[in-house]
């Protein structure tokens, strides 16, 4: 079974990836990183920083950035990308995180955003849509810094220890 995070970059990204990495050391499960990319959308890339307002759209160097961003925050993670139409809708891209987390048999998703889980939702919120399925559990991460992270992080590898009536023989 497979964590996946959906990453965009942003720092809400980064957060639910440290999480994910956590959690995969704990439950020892692989963590996945996707990225979703519209082809050649300079808009696009622009508003999430993928690139700078006077470049022009690359999308071998919009990869390599969300890439090195993701081995930068985790080592241990692995990293994909997919491409999708240059106008895709939220809903396209939120189908293609779907479509990956099937694939790759994700037991959760964890998802950095400020509104995913709120009732009210916005039409445009690709969290929403992934969280929407019932095909595995969903974390949703919506504070940048959980103090939860740092402490777990700071730890001596937590996954050896065991409380002493359960250690098994």
């Amino acid at each position: 079974m497979t964590l996946l995070v959906p990453f965009d970059g942003s720092a809400l990204a980064e957060a639910a990836l440290v999480r994910a990495t956590e959690f995969g050391r704990v439950f020892d499960q692989n963590v996945l990183a996707v990225s979703v990319i519209p082809d050649r959308n300079a808009e696009y890339a622009r508003e999430r920083g993928w690139i700078g307002t006077d470049e022009p759209f690359d999308r071998e160097a919009v990869v390599s950035k969300l890439h090195k961003q993701v081995t930068e925050c985790c080592p241990s993670s692995d990293f994909r990308h997919e491409v999708v139409d240059r106008y895709a809708t939220p809903g396209t891209i939120a189908n293609c995180l779907r479509k990956t987390a099937e694939r790759e048999q994700a037991s959760m998703v964890f998802i950095g955003s400020e509104n995913a889980g709120h009732i009210v939702t916005t039409i445009t919120s690709v969290g929403s849509k992934v969280a929407a399925d019932e095909a595995y559990d969903v974390v949703i991460v919506r504070h940048r810094s959980p103090s939860e992270i740092s402490t777990l992080s700071d730890a001596n590898d937590h996954r050896t220890r065991k409380s002493d009536f359960y250690l098994p023989e």
